[in-house]
């Protein structure tokens, strides 16, 4: 079916394909900065005040990373099924 759209419809689909890489992109960065962050809090004896907060960030980072992998999953799904109409 691609292969039948116009120039223009190619180009925005491969736009939409990219924003979706570079949406779940920045979910992944997040994550990692959320995982870094609450271990660096966990591990540093001066922030022991705030340690619930690092556990937060530990607990945080997963959740986000898959909630991020979902979506990228679902936007490329509903890609698919537009193509094959």
């Amino acid at each position: 079916m691609e292969n039948n759209l116009p120039y223009k419809d190619k180009l925005a689909l491969d736009r939409t394909k990219l924003a979706n890489e570079r949406t779940f992109l920045a979910y992944f960065r997040t994550a990692v900065v959320f995982l870094s962050s609450g271990f660096a809090v966990l591990k540093l004896d001066s922030l022991h005040q705030i340690m619930e907060v690092g556990i937060g960030l530990m607990v945080l980072g997963p959740v986000l990373l898959i909630m991020g992998g979902i979506r990228f999953l679902i936007v490329k799904n509903r890609m698919k099924k537009y193509l094959s109409e």
